[in-house]
Formats: structure tokens, sequence, C-alpha cells
């Protein structure tokens, strides 16, 4: 079908209404742009107490209430108008922009496609004033509290095709109270309240950033949360993100601010999610509330209409300070870090096996391996006859681990009959520091650390074992009560985080081991992608790449890290210098020998229908106390859970 051919007219002045109109398509998209713009405004006049009152939506009406400095009348009609503000006068303030408004447009848009009341009233002044309208209305005496009431109402009166875009009710104020959630987490030293159709649904009073967090996130992000403060030079970064396991399948719960702002930006949540790469399940989401201040002049704040994109100057120094705070945060996801257990795993991430131990079906981790025979073999395990996970009961006459895995060089004999011993009498020694009984005939006790008081749940805060079940969990006890331990998870988190300290170690302080290519590779690439590789020699050479422009259309690889010697060269380079030009920089590297590593300890693990000892499940959950990230595996699965007294006593009724 042919587009209408467009009218030809004479070049004119467009008239301020239309302008304005044009204006509102940018900034007033749907009435939650109306909430934004007015909530910006009312904490840019230091608000502390705010009141959004909602009719359909936002759709019929939108009040917002606050107790800020005012606005004098002479100053009521150039709220209205166009481009006209008190927060910026010169280029210099604009460049350094510390407030959440700036352009003063947005009440003159919203005056184009809405009936517009301002009634305001500023400190010491006898009464309010008011201007219904636009610029051109009549500034009249009024009655009010200090503070400003900007009321807005019918929505896209005068322009009903705009309308006609919009969702239902219940949409459209789903996407107020969101635009109502984000900015009251940004700040909790100001009291909200908001209200829909006559109905308060919302109310938090001044508190703490905790405080606010969790009642805005909720009660399961607040006991699944790590509290996270990181400061390098300008840099600033506070708040809190969720712990693995407490994962979600949408992306609903993730929260940036920058300089107290909301954004979306690439180049942030990519930090974020670098950081949780080998902690997270599947393609599960984090939640976080995270906020990031620097200097107003380090940020462009000014690049999209609705302010929620943001440009900074040194993108990879900040990208690499967000991913490496958040990175240490979640470090701290061990047993001995945290009080609260992560959250089970849930049904679906298990897939039933037809792997049978005995009689009785076993559910098996949809990675792991049963058969010893096709496993790469451990340095850390030597196993003798009989290893073999394929049927039976998994009971072996011995085996002999040297040295094991868990206390190198200590050698232990597993009892007879796949047996496990039970010995409950010594962890309450080993608790209240009494002395322990003695070990039964050839069972050597795993070394604990050494203590001078006695012991305690920060000290074993995974408690004591007491047995194995089905040859894949490690059932303990501790003072709140039962813990489960998935062994093969455990065991590869512990390997992991080992083979990485490993190789970092041995890289420590040298250069980049780098492989020349024999030939180069050479492929065609578009001029963004030449010029990047060009203006980024420097980043590109410190990542351990050789990239040239061997012509205006095409690069040639000439080296590569040397983990990398196998990859694709042409993919590589093309994701490497996607990276540099989005983020900075690039993880390519990081990535590929981190799925190595992850590879390498899943094989080398220990596999299920493996029978242990009890001196060597104690010194598994005493390894998991002392690894970082050792509450969930490699692949973002938990480790273990906690069962509490109180819970099992609800289970069987006890007290009731």
């Amino acid at each position: 079908m042919n587009a209408p051919a467009p009218t030809h007219r004479p070049i004119q002045q467009l008239p301020d209404q239309l302008i304005s109109q044009i204006a509102a398509g940018e900034v007033v998209e749907r009435p939650s742009a109306v909430v934004k713009e007015l909530l910006e405004n009312a904490l840019d006049a230091g608000a502390t107490q705010v009141t959004i009152r909602l009719e359909e939506g936002g759709v019929k009406r939108i009040a917002i209430t606050d107790n800020g400095r005012g606005i004098p009348p002479e100053e009521l009609p150039l709220a209205l108008a166009r481009h006209a503000t008190s927060k910026i006068a010169s280029l210099t303030d604009l460049e350094n922009v510390n407030t959440l408004g700036f352009r003063g447009e947005a009440l003159a848009s919203i005056a184009s496609v809405a009936a517009v009341c301002i009634t305001s009233r500023t400190p010491g002044a006898p009464h309010a004033w008011e201007i219904v309208g636009s610029h051109q209305g009549t500034v009249a005496p009024s009655s009010g509290q200090f503070g400003t009431t900007i009321d807005v109402q019918d929505l896209y009166f005068n322009t009903p095709a705009r309308r006609k875009f919009l969702k239902s009710e219940q949409t459209e104020y789903g996407h107020c109270a969101e635009v109502v959630r984000r900015i009251a987490l940004a700040r909790p030293d100001v009291s909200f309240s908001l209200t829909h159709n006559g109905r308060t649904i919302d109310h938090w009073n001044t508190s703490e950033a905790a405080k606010r967090s969790a009642q805005i996130l909720g009660g399961d992000f607040a006991e699944a949360r790590l509290h996270l403060i990181e400061t390098a030079g300008p840099l600033r970064l506070h708040g809190y993100v969720g712990l693995p396991t407490a994962s979600k399948a949408r992306a609903d719960s993730q929260y940036f601010y920058v300089n107290g702002r909301f954004v979306r930006d690439k180049l942030l949540v990519h930090a974020v999610k670098a950081a949780y790469e080998d902690v997270l399940h599947g393609d599960r989401f984090p939640s976080y509330v995270l906020a990031l201040e620097l200097d107003p002049a380090m940020v462009d704040v000014n690049v999209h209409p609705s302010k929620i994109e943001v440009r900074f100057r040194d993108s990879r120094a900040v990208h690499q300070f967000v991913f490496h705070a958040v990175q240490r945060a979640l470090a701290q996801t061990s047993a001995t870090a945290h009080g609260n257990a992560p959250a089970p795993v849930s049904a679906s991430d298990i897939t039933p096996s037809s792997t049978s131990l005995g009689d009785t079906p076993v559910w098996r981790r949809p990675h792991e391996q049963t058969s010893f025979g096709s496993q790469l073999a451990s340095p850390a395990w030597t196993s003798g006859a009989g290893t073999g996970g394929g049927g039976g009961g998994g009971a072996r006459a011995s085996s002999t681990f040297s040295p094991s895995p868990f206390a190198p060089g200590s050698r232990w004999d597993a009892p007879t009959g796949g047996g496990v011993p039970q010995r409950t009498d010594s962890y309450g020694a080993l608790f209240t520091g009494a002395p322990k009984t003695a070990a039964p005939p050839g069972v050597e006790e795993a070394p604990l650390p050494e203590t001078t008081k006695p012991a305690s749940d920060d000290d074993f805060p995974l408690g004591f074992a007491l047995a194995q079940l089905h040859g894949i969990y490690v059932l303990a006890q501790n003072r709140k009560g039962l813990v489960l331990v998935d062994m093969h998870a455990a065991h590869e988190r512990i390997l992991y985080e080992q083979l990485k300290n490993a190789l970092d170690a041995q890289a420590g302080g040298e250069q980049m081991q780098v492989q020349q290519m024999l030939i180069p590779v050479t492929f065609f690439a578009d001029a963004v992608e030449v010029g990047t590789a060009q203006e980024e020699q420097e980043t590109l050479k410190a990542l351990g790449f050789d990239i040239a422009a061997v012509s205006p259309t095409t690069l040639a690889v000439r080296a590569v890290p040397t983990l990398l010697k196998n990859a694709d060269a042409q993919t590589l380079a093309r994701d490497v210098l996607r990276d540099v030009r989005e983020y900075g920089g690039s993880r390519v590297l990081i990535e590929r020998r981190n799925e190595l590593l992850g590879t390498l300890a899943c094989h080398t693990a220990v596999r299920a229908n493996r029978i242990l000892t009890q001196p060597e499940m104690n010194a598994l959950l005493r390894q998991m106390e002392a690894t970082e990230r050792a509450d969930q595996c490699n692949h973002g699965r938990p480790t273990w859970v906690q069962l509490e007294i109180a819970a099992l006593d609800k289970l069987f009724l006890r007290g009731q």
C-alpha cells in the first residue's frame, strides 16, 4: 500500500499549544509519567510528606500534595510556562544537575493535555494561592496548608487519539503504583501515602532504608538479602542485594538509582548480572536495591526525555566498580556469613531419574551422574573396588581416600555394610565444650578447629553430621534444628572456588598469557567494529587480544588469550569488541574460564551413591563454612537447607 503524499506547506512557527502537545508526547506517555514528574518536583522542593491520590488509574485524576517550600504567587504562571525552571540557569548547572527535575517542560506539557490546578503556600504566607489552566491563567487567593498541591484531571481530554492507547484502569494504576514504589525506595526519609479511588493502598512512614525496602519488596527479600556499602574514590555504592537462592522468575524486583534517580541502564544491569553469573540458577533474576552516588559532572542525565537512561563519563570504571562491589557482597554467601539458610530449590528444578537405589526411585539433579566410569579422575580421590554407583544399595566393602578432598593428609576407612556411624552423644559435648567420647574403632575423627571457649552456632553453624540419606544428602544437627546438605552441590562449590583461587594465585602478578596465531584470522567488520578495534587497542591488549584493522572493512585477529586458543577467533573477537564498546571492557575471558573450571569441578566433585564416613561428612561441613559462596553451587542451586525445631514441632503437632 502506498503511503499518502506529504502536504507541502511553507515553513512557519508552530503555536505554543501545539509545541506543548508535541512535548507531551515524549514526557506524558501515560498517567504514571505524570505521577513521576510531579513526585520529582515535590522532592526537589524539600518535601518530607507526600500524598498521592489517584482516580480511575490516574486517567480521571492525579492529585499530589507535598509539604515542601511552596511556590510564591508571582512565580505560579512561570511554573506552567514552557522551559521555565528554578533548577538550572546556565550550561554549568546543566552539567552538574543534582535535582531530579530540570527541563522545565513537564508542567507545561501536562497542562496542554489535561486540566491542571496548582495550589501553593510558602512559609510565612497568610494563605495559599492557585492558578488554573495554563501560564495565562489568573493567580487567585486560595486555602491550603504549607506546601504545594498539583491537581491533574481528565488526562488527554483534548487529545482523544492518545487516550485510546491507554490500557485498562487497573493496568494504568499498576504503572502509577510502581512509580511511587521506585521513588519511595530511594527516599526512606520521606513519608508517602497512596490512595486509589478513595481507598488508601499504601502508606510508608519515614524510616531507615532497611525497613523501607522490606516494606516494599516484602519479607522474603528482607530475610534473604546482603547489605552492601562500597566506596572507591568519587564512587559510592550502597543498598541490598538478594541472595542467589532467593532469585525470581522475572526481573521485577531490580531497583538501581544514580544520585537518587531511578534508572534502567544497560551498563549497570550488565555489571550486576556479571557479578551473579556463577551463583544464579538458570534463567533466574536476582532482586536488589542499589544506589550509586558520584559527582554529577561524571554522569549525563540529559540523554532521554523520561530521564530513565544515563551516560557515564568513564563507563568502564563505573562498570568495574559496581561489578566488584556486588561480587564481594555475594562472596559472603557462606554458612558463617548470615543467619538464614538459603531457600529450598523448587520442584521444577529437579527431574526424576531412572537410576534406582535398590527398589527405591531416587530423585536426581539434571546434571548429576551416578556412574564413576565416565567421570574425570579426581586428583583428590582414589577409590578402591566396588565404587561404581550403578546398582545395588551403594554399599562397598572398603574404600581408601588418600588424600581426602575434605581434610588433606587424613585417611579414613568406611564402615562395612554401607552403614554410617550415628553417634549423637558426642555432638552435645562439642557444643558445650565438654570432653568428647572416643571414636569407634577404625574411625579417625576429622580435625576440628581449636577453641578455648565452648563451641556455639557461630563456630559451627552447619552443626555436625548424623547420617547420609540415600547416598545423596548429608543429615546434620545444629542448635536451630535439622540441616540437609546436597553433598555433590556443596563439594562442587568448594572445588570450584579452590580452582579459581589456585588459578588466580598462579596468574597473579604475571602478564596475560597470549597465543599468537600462526595465520591471522581475518573477517569482514562494519565501521563501528573497526573503529572500536582502533580506539581501544590498549584495552584489547590488556585483555590478551591483538585485533588490528587491515582495511576499512576487514579486521585481523593476531593473538588471543592462551586459555581461549581453541575458541572460534572470529566469534570471540566480535564478542569482545561488542563488550568493550558497550561496557568499556570485556568479561569474555573470565566467563569462558569459569565455564571450564565449573565443568571440571562438577566432574570432580563427590558423586551420588558415594558412602561417606562421619568424619568425612563433618569435614565437608567445615569446608562449607570456610568457603565463599558456599550457599549455592556454581549452577546456582542451594547446597543446604535449614529446618528449625519450631517447624518440626509444627509438623508433629507438638504443644497443640
